[in-house]
């Protein structure tokens, strides 16, 4: 998962921050904690979260990426 969206991410230049969270350390293996507590359950591994929410618990395609995050950071009229 990481790969797509280390592959989406130039596209969006600085408009995106992207933080991997690694379980097999301490900072990382508390992040998730925190991420589990906000969904209520175990966070799935791999998965993408946007703005704290949960966005994809599969792999999407870099596409879909590509377009979710078009659909993100386009201001609607």
């Amino acid at each position: 998962m990481a790969r797509v969206v280390e592959t989406v991410l130039p596209a969006f230049k600085d408009k995106i921050q992207y933080r991997r969270v690694i379980t097999k350390d301490l900072a990382g293996a508390l992040r998730y904690e925190e991420i589990s507590k906000h969904l209520g359950r175990p966070a799935p591994v791999p998965a993408i979260c946007i703005n704290g929410e949960l966005v994809f618990d599969t792999t999407p395609g870099v596409e879909e990426l590509q377009g979710y995050l078009d659909d993100l950071l386009t201001p609607s009229v």
